[in-house]
């Protein structure tokens, strides 16, 4: 249902709010590029420090700027299944495609919480839902067993696969049907990915080079596997430099520098440091986007 390239959108901020009309605008930068779908508040959009008001307003925003040109896949998970359900059902009253869900963080379920949260929200919300596993941010990791459980219930459409272990997002694609979209949660490993059979990526570095991600994309699928290659290592530098600090710390300066947004990130997280702001611009002026 979901594939494709889709963008892990930042959440810009001026002066401790959300800058409104600049999340307007990178929306619109996204589907100029020809990207094939739309993350609002996820982890690059800082969900974390965003207040229950700003998260929905963000998810208005973007579904109203995109107009039904692409799918919008609210990021809408939590630690609370309860919680995480609220913030579905507005998703899907606001007009979203479908709801992005990290799986429970700091709790720790087990493999059968996780499954239970999964199919609960899956049962109170009636609404296309990826399942996202990133063991780095929950302290846990949703096994290809539990997935292929997941993957039975029929609004649980894919998964967000971040876990970084390619042997098991293998053995996740053989699980699960057909028609199970697992997308990769990390872009250097989106092309790999696509070779074993996945359906795409949720990117970080869509939000800075959307053209360049859809076109590795958009040749391997036509079967130009040379060129999807060269695209593949051409973007290694950038997707190195984008993880050189916390996700989305590189990201916000790297848009700062382009003029798309500001650089205001929240606390905890804290503005790119020297060394690594020199390195980001040099990546960003090899591949030309940095005058």
């Amino acid at each position: 249902m979901f594939e494709g390239v889709l963008t892990a959108l930042v959440t810009p901020f001026r002066d401790g709010a959300i800058d409104e009309a600049a999340l307007r605008n990178l929306v619109e930068r996204q589907i100029e590029a020809g990207i094939d779908g739309l993350v609002p508040c996820g982890s690059t959009g800082e969900s974390a420090t965003l207040s229950h008001a700003e998260h929905r307003r963000v998810v208005e925003i973007v579904v109203q700027a995109a107009r039904g040109r692409v799918p919008v896949v609210a990021g809408t998970g939590s630690n609370s299944t309860r919680e995480a359900i609220e913030l579905t059902r507005h998703a899907k009253a606001a007009g979203a495609d479908g709801a992005l869900l990290i799986s429970p963080y700091y709790n720790k379920p087990t493999q059968e919480g996780i499954f239970l949260h999964y199919a609960e929200i899956a049962r109170a919300t009636s609404f296309p839902l990826l399942v996202y596993n990133i063991p780095g941010r929950t302290a846990s990791n949703i096994l290809p067993a539990t997935l292929a459980r997941l993957a039975d219930i029929p609004q649980i459409v894919g998964v967000k696969e971040a876990s970084g272990d390619l042997a098991q997002m293998a053995e996740v694609i053989a699980r699960c049907p057909d028609d199970f979209s697992v997308l990769s949660g990390d872009d250097s490993l989106a092309l790999p990915l696509l070779a074993i059979g996945g359906r795409g990526v949720i990117s970080t570095c869509s939000n800075v080079a959307p053209s360049a991600l859809v076109g590795m994309v958009r040749a391997f699928r036509s079967g130009d596997l040379p060129e999807a290659r060269r695209a593949h290592y051409r973007l290694l530098p950038l997707c190195q430099v984008l993880f050189c600090e916390t996700n989305p710390i590189p990201l916000k300066a790297a848009l700062a520098l382009m003029g798309a947004c500001g650089p205001e990130i929240r606390l905890p997280l804290t503005p790119l440091v020297e060394p690594h702001r020199e390195r980001l611009q040099v990546v960003l002026k090899e591949l030309g986007l940095l005058g």
